[in-house]
């Protein structure tokens, strides 16, 4: 399959209804779906985040089909959506739904209803593309309880994505400034390139927020990637080495790692597996 012809290929699938719907908070967005063996699986518990350039546009429906894959093979999953550009979100509301997300997760997999979900296995969180930004970026709050990373084509350095403009200015949009009656206001007090929107930048950039040291992080991404460069994952490794192994994937765009079926999502399904101690490193 051509990297052109990824998208086609994955939002092409029938999305897959979940087994149950978990709401977090009162706004519609602020649901997770939740997929698999709750009752206790035989591998880690995996939080699902979508992408779209953290845009109301796009929805966690697309990423149905690998939730229901992960599904079948054992796991307990959670589909989450979250507040998006152009329907109450952006930042920090977009920031704010994922951690809030991850700690409902966590508590209905220790709860007696759930059965343990997960339980001994830790918790896996997977992002493509700006969710890979956002896994990456709630991995490194104070006491989550995320135990890893499996971030693919991450928007993973979020200057550098501004600086190239990445899906038409998107890091502008998530990082526009509103004001207290919700109205945007230019950012920064001013243009884009303000010290308020610089300020806002870095604290969004997951490149300033090393994980903590429990924690270890797996980048897959495609290096024929027409979306997100994989210069944006290679610097990220370079930033934290100790931490990071990422793995480029020659000839795969954007879409095929979750795209159920494809040789690159049965990557995606092998690096599931927990890494031995000390394997953190950059390859090919």
């Amino acid at each position: 399959m051509s990297a052109p012809d990824e998208e086609t290929a994955l939002l092409g699938l029938a999305p897959v209804a979940p087994d149950r719907t978990l709401a977090y908070g009162a706004h519609p967005d602020q649901v997770v779906d939740l997929y698999g063996p709750w009752g206790g699986g035989r591998g880690p518990l995996v939080v699902l985040l979508h992408g779209g350039f953290w845009r109301a546009a796009y929805d966690r429906r697309h990423l149905s089909p690998l939730a229901a894959e992960l599904a079948g093979r054992g796991l307990p999953v959670a589909l989450a959506e979250y507040r998006r550009v152009g329907a109450g979100g952006g930042a920090p509301q977009t920031f704010e739904d994922v951690a809030a997300a991850v700690e409902a997760v966590a508590a209905e997999a220790a709860s007696g209803a759930a059965g343990g979900a997960g339980a001994g296995h830790g918790l896996v969180l997977i992002g493509h593309s700006a969710g890979g930004h956002l896994a990456l970026l709630a991995a490194a709050r104070p006491g989550t309880p995320v135990t890893r990373v499996l971030a693919v084509s991450p928007v993973a350095d979020l200057a550098r994505a501004h600086e190239l403009g990445l899906s038409g200015g998107a890091v502008a949009e998530l990082l526009a400034a509103t004001g207290p009656d919700g109205d945007e206001e230019p950012a920064g007090g001013g243009p884009a390139g303000g010290a308020g929107f610089r300020e806002r930048l870095a604290a969004a950039d997951p490149l300033h927020h090393p994980p903590p040291v429990t924690l270890s992080v797996t980048i897959l991404h495609g290096t024929a990637d027409p979306d997100v460069p994989p210069e944006l994952s290679r610097r990220y490794a370079a930033a934290h080495p100790a931490a990071t192994d990422l793995h480029e994937l020659p000839g795969v765009g954007h879409y095929a790692p979750v795209t159920p079926g494809t040789a690159a999502c049965r990557t995606l399904l092998d690096h599931l597996r927990p890494s031995p101690p000390g394997a953190s490193g950059s390859s090919t």
